[in-house]
């Protein structure tokens, strides 16, 4: 009975994981790469939509700049569903705000599935908008929710699920955009559409699934039902010593309300936490991951991959990263978030210098394009191993319950940013640096493994509360080592 139980419990888990996920990040990947399939059929679409309303073809620049608006809509939705996280985990709550965010996936969907009967491109570009607000929800708040729901063992693991859903939605999206399938000239719309498909099945498991203990607890008050949630999540073993950590936690909270964005910046209190989200957030989309996704289609066809099977070898690129996320997600409680990140920022630093060496010598020594390939997939998966997980986590474990909703924010817009800035610099960086491109990302990948070596804690193993009394110490060392003694002042000589 007690393994049934425990068995149970863990499906319980389980599931809540998969729910978030599915609806979460995975939507945020799944849209990212669904968009590159059918770029020439909505650039053709774009053309023929504006020549039937004005008799006149757009010229070539001004359908790529359409191109480029449908693009970049995305990460400029996901900057403001970053603002809007933070307002709506406190308001609603963890699991609701998840519910709630699908409005626009579902808007979106209807937008894309009806655009080309309407005859209108400006209905994908809201969509893009609406999956891009979609996107920056549920990154900040499904890690958030699931690190809040799991107990302090896997905190870490359940976390990095949403690392695992995002290289899972990207991989979907390659497969679901072949030609075979629905990147056909004819199936862009469905294939846009298809967003629905993981929206409709949070909608259909979440609320069935308990909202976060810590919530209901520290943020509802609600006593009876964290405890309820507990059983749900951690079957009917001894819950009291959790509960009371929870209580520890929610007498420190005590009298205190949900801090804003800016005054995170303000309190030398968050000082080292809110330095650690900035720093490793922003290395996490300046270390030249996406530059490696984008650079793959070129190499696959230099070093002779036939132009009709690069998409395939391109399948395989996400395919890489999905596995390391995987693997992380098992290594993340045993070897610690120091050493993964420190690790695949040192490995992405040597594939990238290799892969510039191997870029150079391309002309004289055709071999090296398949070193470039193979640095290509070595580097994906040391990113996949390290900062594509672990920095997802930082703003759950670095900061407590009062200021973790505002973090998540600078978090998330943190990200959206950077992502708006990569894509639209990189071509620019593509032609004047030409084979020394990756040479910037490098510099970014050692910066990373070297903060994260001397100023970030390791936090396995410890719960919210002793994380957030040892950054307390770490913040205020002179007070961490108490009152200093002073001796008597000695008098050496005396006044006549």
């Amino acid at each position: 009975m007690r393994a049934l139980s425990r068995l149970i419990q863990g499906r319980i888990l389980l599931l809540t994981i998969c729910a978030a996920g599915i609806g979460g990040t995975f939507q945020f990947g799944y849209n990212l790469s669904i968009i590159n399939a059918p770029t020439s059929h909505i650039q053709e679409f774009t053309n023929e939509t504006w020549q039937a309303r004005t008799g006149e073809p757009l010229p070539d620049h001004l359908i790529l700049l359409m191109w480029s608006l449908i693009v970049s809509l995305y990460p400029l939705g996901g900057l403001f569903g970053a603002l809007l996280a933070g307002p709506l985990a406190i308001t609603l709550g963890r699991k609701k705000s998840l519910l709630v965010n699908n409005i626009f996936v579902v808007l979106a969907a209807i937008l894309f599935g009806f655009s080309r009967k309407a005859g209108s491109f400006e209905m994908i570009m809201l969509g893009r908008l609406l999956v891009g607000v979609s996107a920056g929800v549920s990154m900040n708040i499904q890690p958030m929710y699931l690190g809040e729901s799991a107990p302090k063992e896997l905190r870490g693991a359940v976390a990095m699920s949403s690392a695992i859903f995002t290289a899972l939605g990207i991989v979907m999206g390659q497969v679901v955009g072949l030609r075979e399938l629905l990147g056909d000239p004819q199936a862009w719309p469905l294939l846009l559409a298809s967003c629905l498909v993981p929206g409709v099945l949070q909608l259909a498991s979440l609320p069935l699934l308990p909202e976060s203990p810590r919530y209901l607890l520290i943020d509802c008050g609600d006593t009876e039902a964290c405890l309820a949630a507990l059983r749900r999540l951690r079957g009917s073993g001894d819950l009291a010593r959790e509960l009371e950590e929870l209580e520890e936690e929610r007498a420190a909270c005590q009298g205190c309300r949900a801090r804003r964005p800016w005054e995170l910046f303000q309190h030398r209190a968050l000082r080292r936490q809110v330095t650690s989200l900035v720093v490793l957030g922003s290395a996490m989309e300046l270390c030249g991951n996406d530059l490696m996704y984008a650079y793959a289609s070129s190499v696959f066809q230099k070093a002779g991959v036939p132009e009709a099977k690069v998409q395939y070898a391109t399948i395989g690129t996400g395919s890489c990263e999905l596995l390391m996320a995987i693997v992380s997600c098992v290594a993340v409680e045993r070897m610690g978030r120091r050493v993964l990140l420190i690790g695949g920022y040192s490995l992405m630093a040597c594939w990238g210098s290799i892969f510039t060496v191997a870029l150079c010598l391309q002309s004289s020594f055709p071999w090296t394009l398949y070193l470039a390939v193979a640095c290509i997939f070595a580097s994906i998966l040391s990113f996949g191993i390290g900062p594509a997980g672990v920095t997802g986590i930082l703003a759950t474990e670095l900061f407590d319950q009062m200021a973790r909703p505002a973090a998540c924010m600078v978090c998330g817009a943190l990200m959206w940013i950077m992502l708006f800035l990569v894509s639209l610099g990189f071509p620019f960086i593509m032609e004047a640096l030409s084979h020394f491109l990756y040479v910037p990302f490098l510099g970014v990948c050692v910066c990373g493994a070297i903060y994260t070596g001397l100023f970030l804690p390791e936090t396995k193993g410890k719960t919210l509360q002793e994380i957030s009394e040892e950054l307390h110490r770490l913040n205020f060392p002179r007070r961490a080592q108490g009152p200093t003694w002073r001796s008597p002042e000695v008098i050496q000589s005396t006044e006549l």
